[in-house]
């Protein structure tokens, strides 16, 4: 895993300086005293995580990032899973959300939590601890829901709230159970507060109104201050926000995105993103990141910055053996070292992904061949020849490697041991091309 350090070792006075300093927070609700509070002893905090899906995304981890950024600290953290919010879904930017089964959202929440553990810590003075919402959500019927903690909102100030305006003013409206949203967070922030002393809630920007209901609620029927912190949106150089909502979702879970690429995600991020990256996204020192982005601007063709960027944010997520894999599958398939022998099925798949070819139905599929088929027959249908004359005419030339090894041979003809883990054989054009055939 990537190493994790203090603000102390990270070179900052207090925590929360290094959070701001790392872009991690845009607003609070009394920055003076949210100060006051995480410079004291050790506080209980907690962050919220609905199973709207089988796997948290990049998203998720910024608030995971900050979360561990306070556990770090010695402050003691509370990871909610929203078995009940979950079933509700708080409300989009647009569009109602679609209903799960209360066994698929259950499913999700134990998914969630493996995810969550992968980055907070779970043993020691201060171990993260999992709740779920539904615990105490459930037992409440509809009266008690109204009388104990309905009769404390009020209809203006729920109005007012951001997306709750926007999406009035829409054409698709909101529904009442999308509108009760905010009163469900609310409410869990009392229990929190009231069962384990939690006196501070994450969140991201998006979710202020959600977040602060919560700090109104707390304040209404306790008479108490506690504190909300919510973090920006991270987008790319583009604007774009990175998440599921957005379409190019960059999952946790490893079953729906392989690490492999995952780490590519991170390996080919721009320069213009590399600060903005590594100061939310790793625990590197200060001086350590202002050392990189020199590198960057000095010397950017050795993307140093990417390589680092990468190794800590999916040894992070997925270990550090699963990202070993992934660098040396990523040298192997272009012949810059490894062994291709050696990579483990599932990450050689997740590799040869993107060399997929067109099916007659418009699919994206492997190419096929066969035990005894050429090699220029079978480069032709991974697409990398036009013609197996072509395929000849480079094989002739020095041009064509077969699993990295050179291709002398024009008439050369695939063999059973040629085919990677039983199921691909990889052909590649001289440095750059590559091309993939599944064994069929």
């Amino acid at each position: 895993m990537a190493h994790v350090i203090d603000y102390k070792e990270a070179g900052f006075d207090s925590v929360l300086d290094e959070l701001e300093w790392r872009g991690l927070t845009s607003q609070s609700t009394d920055r003076e005293r949210l100060a006051e509070t995480l410079d004291g002893d050790p506080i209980t905090y907690y962050c919220g995580f609905d199973p709207t899906a089988p796997s948290l995304h990049i998203g998720n981890l910024v608030q995971l990032i900050i979360m561990r950024h306070l556990q770090a600290a010695g402050h003691h953290p509370i990871a909610l899973v929203g078995g009940a919010t979950g079933l509700i879904g708080d409300p989009r930017q647009s569009g109602e959300r679609v209903l799960n089964s209360k066994d698929i959202v259950a499913g999700w929440c134990d998914r969630l939590r493996a995810q969550i553990g992968e980055v907070l810590v779970q043993d020691g003075a201060n171990p993260v601890r999992f709740v779920s919402n539904y615990d105490w959500t459930a037992s409440m019927n509809v009266i008690d829901f109204l009388r104990d903690v309905g009769k404390n909102f009020r209809l203006g100030t729920m109005l007012s709230k951001d997306i709750v305006a926007r999406r009035l003013n829409s054409e698709e409206g909101i529904s009442f159970t999308e509108f009760s949203y905010q009163v469900l967070q609310g409410n869990d922030y009392l229990h929190l507060y009231d069962n384990f002393d939690c006196v501070l809630e994450l969140g991201g920007s998006d979710q202020w109104g959600n977040l602060t209901s919560g700090l109104d609620l707390i304040h209404k029927v306790r008479g108490v201050n506690v504190n909300v912190m919510a973090s920006p949106i991270i987008t790319d150089a583009n604007g774009k926000k990175f998440g599921k909502s957005e379409g190019n979702a960059v999952w946790l879970d490893p079953t729906m995105l392989s690490p492999y690429r995952f780490y590519q995600f991170w390996i080919n991020r721009p320069d213009a993103e590399m600060e903005s990256l590594l100061k939310a996204f790793t625990f590197l020192p200060k001086q350590e990141i202002e050392r990189l982005m020199e590198s960057t601007a000095t010397n950017p063709g050795a993307r140093e910055a990417q390589r680092v960027l990468a190794w800590e944010v999916t040894s992070l997520v997925h270990g550090e053996d699963a990202t070993r894999q992934a660098i040396e599958a990523s040298a192997a398939l272009f012949g810059r070292g490894g062994d291709l022998a050696v990579i483990g099925v599932d990450t050689l798949e997740a590799a040869l992904d993107g060399l997929k070819v067109e099916n007659e139905e418009g699919a994206k599929v492997f190419a096929t061949a066969t035990v005894g088929e050429r090699v220029s027959e079978a480069g032709v249908r991974a697409g990398l020849f036009k013609s197996i004359s072509e395929a000849r005419k480079t094989i002739a030339s020095g041009g064509v490697y077969l699993n990295n090894a050179r291709v002398e041979d024009q008439e050369r003809l695939l063999g059973a041991d040629d085919f990677l883990q039983g199921r691909f054989a990889l052909i590649r054009r001289g440095k750059k091309a590559l091309g993939v055939v599944e064994l069929g």
